[in-house]
């Protein structure tokens, strides 16, 4: 009798591809390409972007930094003005709306009428409100910064090979004025919260995926060659402003991304998605990925994924360059308050005015 499940490859069975395989060897990775050495890899996105970016950085491949340090300027202050920590100075790019609008500001197409927020006796950039360690002195300080910034935005989007693009959250706040999506909360780190400026958003999973198509347009047509490879955060919300718990909102967030980007990796033939996400999250590590608080990516699961981004993407042995570091060897990964999370501030804020815990 005829089945259609007959010669199927093992990873499509879960008792050979989840219970055969020990945690640490499950591999859910059925789609890749190899990244060249050539080629230019650039990194956007959530927190957890930037472990794909260190790992890329470190591994001896093309890790197109379009926003560089000044000359001159010491690693530990460049480190500190978040030079390096993506492609460009963008800070953390959470949801796709903001992706997009970046994308926009970057060409001309968007000018947000509320772009400067007043912070500690100076201002920030609402858009990347940490992206420097102390207030600058001026508005106009502000906006000459932005607008060297979103040229080197621009030289990201024009000159990639490779678009990692990390999606992480669903939730967001804008401006009532102009639909202007900010990284985190008026109030939080910069400006005041007025509820008649600005209001919360949360993008369904047809918003996310509406807006990941067009920037997916976009990018193609000022570079025809980029490719992107999407993957989705495995880090929970610290909070949600939605009237529910915070694990509800966070599974409906993972859950609306990870819609969109398979819709959109079916759409495209310049779009892969690598499973991050279902890596940390199978029920196969047994909890293990995640240190005490239930959130942070403990060192044992990003190296679980790295191993599997080298694996898939990486030049084989034979082909890679002198300079390309082996799985074991690719550079030394950061831990976890060595990245920089713009929704930490949420709760050091509440910290600040007498929140407890």
């Amino acid at each position: 009798m005829s089945n259609p499940y007959k010669g199927l490859d093992d990873s499509c069975f879960w008792s050979r591809a989840m219970l055969n395989p020990a945690p640490g060897q499950i591999d859910p990775v059925v789609k890749s390409k190899i990244i060249l050495p050539e080629q230019k890899v650039a990194t956007m996105g959530s927190c957890f972007a930037q472990h794909l970016a260190q790992h890329i950085q470190s591994s001896g491949l093309n890790y197109f930094v379009a926003e560089t340090a000044p000359t001159g300027m010491d690693a530990q202050e460049a480190k500190l003005r978040n030079y390096g920590v993506f492609s460009a100075r963008y800070g953390n790019v959470y949801t796709v709306r903001q992706a997009t609008q970046l994308f926009d500001r970057a060409f001309g197409y968007f000018s947000p009428a509320d772009d400067v927020w007043e912070k500690e006796n100076g201002y920030a950039d609402a858009f990347r409100p940490q992206i420097e360690p102390h207030a600058f002195a001026t508005e106009a300080q502000v906006r000459a910064s932005a607008k060297e910034h979103l040229q080197h935005v621009r030289d990201v989007f024009t000159h990639c090979d490779w678009l990692v693009f990390t999606l992480g959250l669903t939730e967001g706040w804008r401006s009532k004025k102009d639909g202007a999506v900010y990284p985190i909360a008026p109030g939080v780190s910069g400006g005041q919260f007025d509820p008649k400026k600005y209001e919360f958003v949360n993008f369904t999973a047809q918003e996310v995926q509406a807006d990941l198509e067009l920037l997916v347009r976009n990018l193609t047509k000022v570079n025809p060659k980029a490719q992107v490879l999407l993957t989705v955060s495995p880090v929970p919300l610290i909070a949600t402003y939605e009237k529910r718990h915070v694990w509800v909102s966070t599974t409906f967030s993972k859950a609306a991304l990870r819609v969109a980007a398979d819709a959109v990796e079916r759409q495209f033939d310049n779009v892969l998605y690598f499973p991050a996400y279902e890596v940390i999250t199978s029920p196969a590590t047994g909890g293990r990925y995640y240190a005490d608080d239930l959130r942070q990516v403990t060192e044992l699961g990003v190296k679980h994924v790295m191993r599997l981004f080298s694996k898939h993407f990486f030049p084989k042995s034979d082909e890679a360059p002198s300079n390309l570091a082996s799985l074991s060897d690719a550079g030394e990964l950061k831990k976890s308050d060595d990245i920089i999370c713009d929704e930490e501030v949420i709760e050091r804020a509440l910290r600040l005015s007498g929140f407890k815990k």
